[in-house]
C-alpha cells in the first residue's frame, strides 16, 4: 500500500484522523502502511478543533479522543508505521489536548497513541 517501510521504526496507534488519506499526505507527504489493532481500556469522546489548519486538513471541526475508562472498554483503530521524523510531525498536527503516550495494544503490540491530556497517569 504505502512506501518506505524499511524506515518506519516506530508504531503509532490512530483511532481517529490520522487514519485519513488526506491527513496523511498533507502530514507525511505519504500513505502509511498500517493494521488494525484496539486501544484497551479506553473510550472515546468528541473534541472541538479550534486549530484553523488542523481543521482545513482533516475537514473536521470534532476529532475523537481517547480517554481512560474501563477494563472492558476499548478503542478500535489501526497502528501506523512511521519513521521517528514522522512521529515529531504527527506531534506537530496533534493540537494540546492531546497527548503522546506509549501503550499496550490489543494485540500486544507496544504503540505511541494520542490520548486526552487531562487523564492523569498511571
Amino acid at each position: 500500500m504505502a512506501t518506505n517501510r524499511a524506515a518506519a521504526t516506530e508504531h503509532l496507534f490512530s483511532y481517529g484522523t490520522l487514519q485519513q488519506p488526506e491527513v496523511q499526505l498533507a502530514t507525511f507527504g505519504r500513505l502509511l502502511d498500517s493494521r488494525p489493532d484496539r486501544l484497551p481500556g479506553y473510550c472515546l469522546a468528541m473534541l472541538a478543533i479550534d486549530d484553523a489548519q488542523v481543521v482545513a486538513t482533516s475537514g473536521k471541526t470534532h476529532h475523537p479522543i481517547a480517554s481512560r475508562g474501563e477494563p472492558a472498554d476499548g478503542v478500535p483503530g489501526a497502528v501506523l508505521a512511521v519513521t521517528l521524523e514522522e512521529l515529531r510531525q504527527a506531534d506537530a498536527y496533534e493540537v494540546a489536548a492531546y497527548r503522546r503516550e506509549r501503550v499496550t495494544l490489543a494485540s500486544g503490540a507496544q504503540a505511541w497513541a494520542y490520548v486526552d491530556a487531562r487523564d492523569t497517569l498511571p
